[in-house]
């Protein structure tokens, strides 16, 4: 069974500043005290004897020497034409003075399967890639995964490659998190149903256990997916009133929060996963997709009187971290946001 302990102190678990280009190996300030705010409580920055024995289970035991001011990423991933990944990680290394290469991967365009890029990446001398749809469980059983909790997710978006090994990381997970907070401050989830039960629905779906959701559906085209995610669910939370069904229609209404963690809505696969009128009633909603930031799912949303949070709050919150552990460089998070509005 997974503490509640162990998943409000999930992120600084594996947040560990390994440095692609810096020469001290240091953790976040930020990172170290989010356990405490996400239980309404001040950082005091001390660590408990239970946090240090985690911290030293889960670090890995190499380090990164500073003998560059460059560093090569990549993302791997289907319909990332848009993506804003290699422009967040190449304004963050600006920051630092650190020059970054970062390349979108399209197994199919680039006529190999994802096995047999990813295995060429490994070896390709890149500090690390993103994963992201619909790789990201794939991923998972490729690397070491040093966080407890992010094991039982079994799905990574962020890979860094070292001399003793490939380590996973989900910062979506952490991401989801800092961009719940920043919108709903200190107010529970509710219930919540989650539309897609893929790798960013595990990473949101413990997130919300992490938040204190109070019940859970889970829709997923697949059931044995929504019913894989339920039972992990429950190994962490056990008690926990999840639902699950083949789509959003199917479950009970009415909830509190709607979850969008399926494909529709991206460029390629316009609409929305649920009708609007099944919106009505609810109080919330966000949409893991980002580009484009406004989905036709949101739009229902704020037609039915919804509150909503966009993608594009994810996709900077997810970013940082793994900012974080690729390189493990100071970031100002205000300044990032304005050079990203700024365009290319």
């Amino acid at each position: 069974m997974i503490s509640k302990r162990a998943i409000l102190r999930s992120r600084p678990s594996w947040i560990t500043s390994w440095r692609g280009c810096a020469s001290i190996v240091k953790r976040s300030a930020l990172l170290r005290d989010l356990p405490d705010r996400i239980e309404g409580k001040r950082g005091s920055g001390r660590k408990s004897e239970n946090q240090v024995r985690l911290r030293q289970k889960t670090r890995p035991t190499t380090r990164i020497r500073n003998l560059t001011r460059s560093i090569r990423l990549g993302l791997i991933g289907d319909n990332i034409t848009r993506s804003q990944a290699p422009r967040l990680h190449q304004l963050a290394g600006l920051q630092s003075g650190c020059r970054v290469s970062y390349e979108r991967l399209v197994p199919a365009e680039l006529g190999k399967g994802f096995d047999q890029l990813f295995a060429e990446v490994a070896a390709s001398g890149y500090r690390g890639v993103n994963i992201t749809y619909p790789y990201k469980e794939r991923a998972a059983a490729k690397v070491t995964i040093p966080d407890p909790l992010t094991r039982a997710m079994g799905a990574v978006n962020t890979v860094i490659f070292e001399k003793d090994g490939l380590y996973g990381f989900n910062t979506d997970h952490s991401g989801f998190i800092r961009a719940y907070r920043q919108a709903r401050g200190e107010m529970a989830p509710g219930t919540v149903l989650i539309l897609g039960a893929g790798g960013v629905g595990k990473a949101i779906g413990f997130a919300l256990v992490a938040l204190g959701v109070a019940r859970m559906r889970i829709a997923d085209l697949d059931i044995d997916k929504a019913k894989a995610l339920r039972d992990a669910l429950k190994l962490a939370r056990p008690g926990l009133s999840i639902e699950v069904a083949t789509g959003g229609d199917e479950v009970s209404w009415p909830v509190d929060g709607v979850i969008n963690c399926t494909p529709r809505g991206m460029d390629r696969h316009p609409g929305s996963p649920i009708s609007k009128d099944l919106l009505r009633g609810a109080v919330w909603a966000f949409d893991a997709v980002y580009t484009p930031i406004d989905t036709v799912f949101l739009q229902d949303a704020r037609m039915q009187g919804v509150e909503t949070i966009t993608g594009y709050e994810l996709f900077i919150g997810q970013g940082v971290d793994a900012w974080e552990i690729f390189a493990g460089l100071p970031l100002d998070e205000k300044r990032l946001r304005a050079d990203l509005l700024r365009g290319e």
